[in-house]
């Protein structure tokens, strides 16, 4: 009897029989099949396009409420821009306030809020009138590096801050020489230091992982806990990395401001009715703005392997809300700066008269 002959399939090498593909089941046989297998999946690997942008999902898919959002929130970028460029301005030109330690810091938390904004709300209002909103990978990393660097670099300085509330009020005849012009300084590099080194750990955590599967975030921004959940890879680790960074960052940096400003109340009992009702009233718009900071931050950084729809609802307060409310809390209801506001206007409109004569 004339069996057919067994010859090697041309393109894979597998073994078959009058035109018809046969089982392998010598042991050259599997090794053969591994073998091709493993070709074909390291092809396959190669022409896998790995992900060179970003798809934000946004706030809403509604072209209306998008069109009624962009409105919305140009507002709230103008008033961001010119309440805290007002304050940088009147600041800077005036020696008096300059010299001051608390209105140097509220000059750099403006700053702060001033390029803050930048990172996440121009790229917002842009992608509410189009249809395609992306961003490229490069411009995800910078977002995520100016987001981390300007969002921990006011946490350190509010937290400066309330450490210089506590001396001009517990220690008040030695204010000046305990927060002199060296010390403030210090204290202000070493807040940028400290969101430079937490910024830099963050872009590494997510430089590092494999992106080549879905790439659709949803938010309205870059951020790490959105980003390292579209790797291609196990993230526990970098997800527990992000939460002892960023998460226990924000946390520990809120409960030194409740207890300075705790501090701050208990020792306003020896003091005068009205002097308590001033710094009161202070001390509590002070912590309605840090609580919007804070939380929303804790909220989001020290619970991993879970969102939440909400997420994008802190994540406005602490992009948007925040640095519009800073200029109108902090420093817009001080008295020195409204008088150091108008003396600058007053100089303003003496200059414009100067110039038309």
């Amino acid at each position: 009897m004339n069996y057919p002959r067994e010859e090697l399939q041309p393109e894979t090498g597998f073994p078959f029989v009058a035109g018809r593909l046969r089982h392998p089941k010598t042991t050259r046989d599997q090794d053969q099949c591994k073998q091709s297998f493993g070709i074909l999946g390291t092809v396959n690997k190669e022409n896998d396009s790995k992900v060179t942008e970003f798809v934000l999902m946004g706030l809403s898919s509604s072209w209306e409420t998008q069109l009624f959002l962009f409105l919305i929130f140009l507002l709230f970028y103008v008033a961001i821009v010119l309440g805290n460029l007002m304050i940088v301005v009147t600041v800077q030109t005036n020696a008096q306030l300059l010299q001051s330690p608390m209105y140097y810091f509220l000059n750099n938390l403006s700053f702060i809020d001033l390029c803050l904004s930048c990172v996440t709300v121009p790229k917002m209002l842009g992608d509410f009138l189009q249809q395609d909103k992306t961003i490229s990978f490069s411009g995800c990393l910078a977002q995520i590096y100016f987001l981390h660097f300007l969002g921990a670099s006011e946490m350190f300085l509010l937290t400066v801050m309330a450490y210089d509330r506590y001396v001009a009020i517990c220690n008040p005849l030695h204010y000046l020489t305990v927060m002199n012009r060296q010390l403030c300084l210090k204290l202000v590099f070493a807040c940028w230091c400290g969101g430079f080194l937490h910024s830099i750990t963050q872009v590494i955590l997510v430089i590092q992982l494999p992106f080549c599967g879905p790439n659709a975030l949803d938010n309205f921004y870059c951020d790490v806990p959105q980003v390292i959940k579209l790797a291609c890879t196990e993230t526990y680790v970098v997800e527990v990395l992000m939460v002892s960074n960023s998460g226990l960052l924000s946390l520990i940096c809120f409960l030194v401001l409740l207890f300075s400003y705790a501090v701050i109340l208990i020792t306003l009992r020896s003091h005068l009715r009205e002097a308590q009702g001033k710094v009161l009233s202070t001390c509590a718009s002070h912590l309605t703005v840090v609580s919007l900071i804070f939380v929303p931050c804790v909220f989001i950084y020290l619970r991993p392997f879970c969102s939440f729809s909400v997420d994008k609802i802190f994540s406005v307060f602490f992009t948007v809300i925040t640095p519009m409310l800073n200029p109108l809390i902090y420093t817009l209801r001080n008295s020195d700066m409204k008088t150091a506001m108008k003396k600058l206007k007053g100089k303003d409109m003496a200059s414009c008269c100067l110039i038309k004569r």
